[in-house]
């Protein structure tokens, strides 16, 4: 009785929650926390413990917190209300049992000979690492003074692309690239993250090496975070966006990543050997654009578009212009998130290439450079005494095709030295209204897009079920057609249902907009959700814990045909059903007669 009453209040709270945030604008900005409580109380369910997926989750709870995890206070709260206690998921996990030691500690594998499981203090490592001939670590008290104070917002929003599109994704500074950082080698920096959006953001910086998460790994709307760190490490490094989970990929896909560069001490070597600095200098940042969530996490990825620091073809509509002899440096990082990328320019040799920007990483020669994502180089060459354009691009040309690709001019007249940032293009509100009205198309890879982008998949009567997958933080396809009596079926085929941050693989399905409003339990990987659409309309639904995501069913046209099954009775029988049943029946005793008759005669 006991475990009943339990799984109604948990599926009433559930069936709550989601009407409630429909009603409470401003407190959607908290709902995936509030789902995650709705979801843990569902799992620790009898019905639901005893579940592969379940037991799995619970795993991971138990074993973060075995290894020092830092569980959040609502996730300690819902296990107390409960009657559930981490050493409950222990006991319930024997996979994660661990053989006692003479010490009363735990120790991992490979650890036992390490002095950092014997209690050094932190102070001798910081004294240890300094004196090393290898850079320290990134890591400094949070009150040391800052030489450098960088300061950056995370929020939703639009930006325009070129050639008649607009994207709607997440962004940084109001752009996409965000913001080129750049710091010298041994700077104090005091990073500062501040949410503006309306969903939980955080940041993840590759140029530090120390710990992040724990400062900017959950950051609330209106609230923001700083980490202080020594940036000991030159090179060329990515940064973006990290709330949580499996959200932290999804919201590099959604646009909020940028470039930060430690400067390095000591010079590259076309500076040494030309005895100056660059007359120009570049960072190039190539990256791409999705329209829906199954293209980005799909395979390799399937980009609707590519770029160079944020705009379609930008560097053909404003060519970077440098004259005969000029010494060029670019800082070059490929963003991804998914695509390789073979950076060249046409009729140029490099005269030296750095891979991850550091000076001591040094390549002579070359015609490409070879990048993954997050990958970067530093590329050096002088311009050839040759007037003419030099085509810069991705010799993976795929993606050149569609947007990457940018000019470099030779013009004896140009006007140098310059500096070139991997920024995207920044608008004002009413340039953006003004694109928003001429656009040709809207992308987005989580919500609704333009129409053209956005074209139903249509169904026929002749169709009982349809299956619409929740991948990459968004439904696939966004826009169905069915007949009136069709069956949808929504499956989650995001895996990463993760603890830490948030459950952010889980998700489900609410009408905000339609002739009827429904709405569905919270998902996790696998798990599905069906319901049969009677009434014509067009019904607009979205993802409580993500409340950005969102499509359409349209339901029209002819009632779906059931079909009959040979285990039920037929529904309906014509005169000419009874009819084929019949000789079908005279037939059967005409045959069974002719086997008697064969028997006598054999006998």
């Amino acid at each position: 009785m006991e475990i009943l009453r339990f799984k109604a209040i948990w599926k009433a709270a559930s069936f709550f929650l989601v009407f409630a945030l429909l009603l409470a604008a401003p407190e959607i900005s908290r709902s995936c926390e509030a789902c995650n409580r709705a979801f843990l109380g569902e799992l620790l369910g009898k019905e639901k413990l005893n579940s592969l997926v379940y037991k799995d989750l619970l795993a991971s709870i138990a074993k973060q917190e075995t290894h020092g995890g830092n569980q959040t206070k609502w996730v300690h709260d819902v296990l107390a209300m409960n009657d559930v206690s981490i050493a409950d998921l222990h006991a319930n996990t024997p996979a994660l049992a661990v053989p006692a030691q003479a010490s009363g500690t735990v120790v991992s594998p490979g650890l036992e000979a390490s002095p950092l499981s014997s209690g050094t203090d932190f102070i001798d490592i910081i004294r240890r690492d300094n004196r090393l001939p290898i850079p320290a670590t990134s890591y400094v008290p949070q009150d040391t003074r800052p030489d450098k104070y960088v300061r950056i917002s995370l929020e939703e929003g639009d930006t325009y692309l070129g050639n008649g599109v607009m994207y709607k994704g997440f962004t940084i500074d109001k752009k996409i690239p965000g913001p080129t950082i750049i710091v010298d080698e041994g700077d104090v920096v005091s990073f500062k993250i501040v949410n503006e959006g309306n969903i939980v953001h955080g940041a993840s910086i590759h140029a530090v090496n120390s710990q992040t998460s724990k400062y900017l790994g959950k950051i609330y709307p209106g609230d923001s975070a700083t980490v202080v760190f020594q940036a000991n490490m030159p090179g060329i490094y990515m940064y973006h966006c990290a709330p949580g989970g499996h959200a932290i990929p999804m919201h590099i896909i959604f646009g909020q990543y940028g470039m930060i560069v430690v400067k390095p001490k000591k010079k590259y070597e076309l500076e040494r050997i030309l005895n100056k600095e660059p007359d120009i200098e570049i960072y190039l940042l190539q990256h791409e654009y999705y329209a829906s969530g199954k293209d980005a996490v799909d395979g390799q990825g399937k980009p609707m578009y590519t770029a160079f620091n944020g705009k379609l073809f930008r560097y053909i509509e404003d060519p970077i212009i440098g004259k005969p002899g000029d010494y060029v440096r670019i800082n070059f990082l490929n963003a991804g998130p998914n695509l390789l990328s073979t950076f060249h320019i046409v009729g140029i040799v490099w005269d030296f290439a750095y891979w991850q920007g550091h000076p001591d990483n040094r390549f002579t020669g070359g015609q490409t450079v070879l990048a993954g994502p997050s990958d970067s180089w530093v590329i050096e060459f002088r311009i050839p005494p040759d007037e003419g354009n030099y085509l810069m691009l991705s010799h993976a040309v795929g993606s050149t095709d569609r947007g990457a690709l940018g000019l470099l001019i030779c013009d004896k007249d140009a006007d140098t030295p310059k500096t070139i940032l991997s920024d995207g293009p920044l608008y004002s509100e009413e340039e953006l209204e003004a694109y928003r009205k001429e656009a040709l198309r809207t992308i987005t890879p989580f919500g609704l897009g333009s129409p053209d982008v956005e074209v139903p998949v249509v169904y026929g009567s002749e169709t009982s079920e349809v299956i619409v997958r929740i991948i990459g933080n968004s439904y696939y396809p966004k826009v169905v057609q069915v007949a009136p009596g069709t069956t949808v079926k929504w499956i989650n085929e995001d895996v990463f249902t993760f603890m830490d941050g948030e459950f952010s693989g889980i998700h489900n399905v609410v009408v905000k907009n339609g002739p009827d409003r429904f709405a569905s339990d919270l998902l996790a990987h696998a798990q599905s959700f069906s319901r049969v659409m009677e009434t014509e309309g067009e019904y607009t639904y979205f993802c409580t814990p993500h409340p950005y995501m969102e499509a359409k069913i349209i339901v029209k046209g002819e009632k779906t045909r059931k079909k009959v099954y040979a285990s039920s009775a037929p529904a309906e029988n014509s005169v000419s059903q009874w009819i084929l049943l019949a000789l079908s029946a005279l037939a059967l005793v005409v045959a069974l007669i002719a086997l008697v008759r064969r028997g006598s005669t054999i006998q």
